[in-house]
Order: structure tokens, then C-alpha cells, then sequence
């Protein structure tokens, strides 16, 4: 995400974002099987270029893929424990907390949401949510390396824009104080002269 590698930053990027453009067109299936007959269209022939070269005894008979074979991504009986824990736990803080909103605990909390619903069924009708991932992948992407790029001017901008409203915060504050330290006056003066 941060383009410390350019070359897989880069194929990661491009591989999101044209896949996820091909499902406007095509199912989730027919791209997976797509993806999954380009990788074959690459590692089957190397496999044959290499079982020749064995054959030949040009080599001495290594198998080009032997190290992805190797690498053991199974999980131990503990990690298994702990994800499975981690996902029940997951989805049970999602239930209560959808069951809680729905059921109006809090109403503060469940304005929120009817408010988030409301503004989240404008989006819909805008955009599909495939728009939306597209989105966010693309911004997951490129603002780390804007950001990166760009942060001298992102500071000097964040200054320029926060500091007049620091300003007129501050303002607000003591004319907030001032008024306050009148009206106090005006209500010792008003019982001052109830006693006189």
C-alpha cells in the first residue's frame, strides 16, 4: 500500500483494480476462473520448459515452483483455537450491537444509524457497491503515496486552512466569556437591588 516494492505495490494495484472492473461485466465466478486459467497459462508451460530441460539433463531436475509447494500455510490446532475464537467473538459484538440499535437502547445511538441508513440508501441509488470498493481500493492506494509525496505542502495547507478557524475558535471563546461575565454582572446587579 505504502510503494516500498513499486513492482508488487504495482501488480497488487492493477490486479484489484481490473478485476474488480471485470465484475461489472462479468460474475464473480467467471472472473475467478479467469484469474485462475492466466495463472495456469503461466505456470503450466514453465513446468514443461523445465520438465524438458530435466529430460535433456540441462538441469538438474528443480522444480521452478517447489518453494510456494513448500511453504506450509496450514494452522496449528492453537491457531485454529484463536481464529475461530476471534471470529465468534466478531460476530457476536456485531449482533448486539445491531440488535441493540434496531431495539433502541440508546436513542442518540439509533438516531445515528437511521440517519447513517438513510444517507447510505442515497448512496445506493447513486452507486453500486462494487463503485464503492473500486473507490476505496483506489484511495487505499494512492493516498498513502500522495501523502507521502506531497507532505510538506499537505502541512503547509492543514496550517493555512486550521489556523483561521483555530482563530475564530478562540474568538468565539472570549466573546462566549465576555457575554458570560456580563450577564453575571446584570444578575448581581438585578439582586442587589432586590435587597435595596
Amino acid at each position: 500500500m505504502y510503494w516500498k516494492n513499486m513492482r508488487k505495490t504495482g501488480f497488487v494495484f492493477t490486479g484489484l483494480v481490473v478485476g474488480l472492473a471485470s465484475l461489472f461485466q462479468l460474475s464473480a465466478i467467471t472472473v475467478l476462473s479467469h484469474v485462475c486459467l492466466g495463472i495456469m497459462c503461466v505456470t503450466f508451460p514453465l513446468r514443461l520448459y523445465y520438465k524438458l530441460l530435466e529430460l535433456l539433463r540441462w538441469n538438474p531436475g528443480v522444480h521452478p515452483f517447489q518453494t510456494y509447494l513448500d511453504y506450509d500455510n496450514s494452522l496449528t490446532d492453537k491457531e485454529t483455537v484463536v481464529l475461530v475464537e476471534e471470529v465468534v467473538l466478531l460476530i457476536a459484538f456485531a449482533v448486539t450491537e445491531i440488535k441493540r440499535l434496531l431495539f433502541i437502547e440508546n436513542v442518540i445511538d439509533s438516531i445515528k444509524f437511521v440517519v447513517l441508513l438513510y444517507l447510505l440508501s442515497y448512496v445506493g441509488v447513486l452507486t453500486t457497491g462494487l463503485t464503492l470498493v473500486i473507490a476505496v481500493v483506489i484511495a487505499v492506494f494512492s493516498l498513502p503515496l500522495l501523502y507521502k509525496k506531497q507532505q510538506v505542502r499537505f502541512f503547509c495547507s492543514m496550517k493555512s486552512c486550521l489556523s483561521p478557524i483555530f482563530n475564530s475558535f478562540v474568538a468565539c471563546y472570549y466573546l462566549c466569556d465576555l457575554f458570560l461575565s456580563f450577564l453575571l454582572c446584570v444578575k448581581l446587579v438585578a439582586a442587589n437591588k432586590k435587597y435595596i
